[in-house]
């Protein structure tokens, strides 16, 4: 089994006005993006092998209608200041997609702006209280290479450690426990939801908080 982050997402409010904690830093904003059919829209802002993806709820009515429904986007971002975890875990195959096999047990999502033959991979039964996890068994790489800003004004290059602090404890889904047993994400106890990323292994010694703004915290 091999997989490899292939980006993270923090919901925020309306438009994402939470990017301006990260442009303050020194991030250079790339392109956004729109869901169709999902009611989801988002800010990107990408690096060498990974990218990190503000998420919003733009259309409700799309966003709680099925198939987009049973993601439970709708439900995590609606409920983001009532107790719900509010990120998302995307892993994509590490070396070429075809025959590898799935980290964790998924369902198959079409959504409408993907062709037919291709699906996102979705953990099934991850309590709210815990982080959403993804699948692009289609991905090879990262999304939109060569085509988008990874040259920051602060001396961040590649995501090389993930972790998120969780206020309920340690997470229980098969998701969770296969994306940790492979090294990709780990996790412990906090006050309250955090999303810690590392940078080319933390080797320049800083850091930067962004709470209130954004439930983030940045290693470099």
């Amino acid at each position: 089994m091999r997989a490899e982050l292939d980006h993270v997402f923090i919901l925020c409010a309306p438009d994402a006005p939470e990017a301006a904690a990260l442009t303050r830093v020194g991030l250079v904003e790339g392109s956004p993006n729109r869901h169709l059919g999902q009611g989801t829209a988002s800010r990107r802002f990408f690096f060498r092998n990974a990218y990190l993806e503000l998420a919003w709820v733009h259309d409700a009515k799309e966003a709680r209608r099925e198939p987009a429904a049973r993601t439970r986007l709708w439900d995590r971002w609606s409920k983001r200041h009532e107790g719900a975890c509010p990120f998302g875990i995307a892993l994509r195959p590490e070396g070429e997609p075809a025959g590898v096999e799935q980290p964790f047990p998924t369902w198959s999502y079409h959504p409408s702006y993907l062709p037919p033959n291709l699906s996102i991979e979705v953990a099934p039964d991850t309590p709210l209280t815990e982080p959403d996890f993804f699948y692009l068994s289609f991905q090879h790489g990262r999304a939109r290479l060569g085509q988008e800003p990874v040259q920051h004004s602060i001396p961040v290059r590649d995501i090389t450690e993930v972790s998120v602090g969780l206020p309920g404890g340690m997470p229980h889904s098969a998701a969770a426990r296969a994306t940790r047993e492979l090294g990709l994400v780990s996790f412990d106890q906090a006050e309250g939801y955090l999303l810690r990323l590392t940078f080319d292994q933390g080797s320049r010694g800083k850091r930067v908080d962004l709470r209130p703004k954004l439930p983030l915290e940045m290693h470099w």
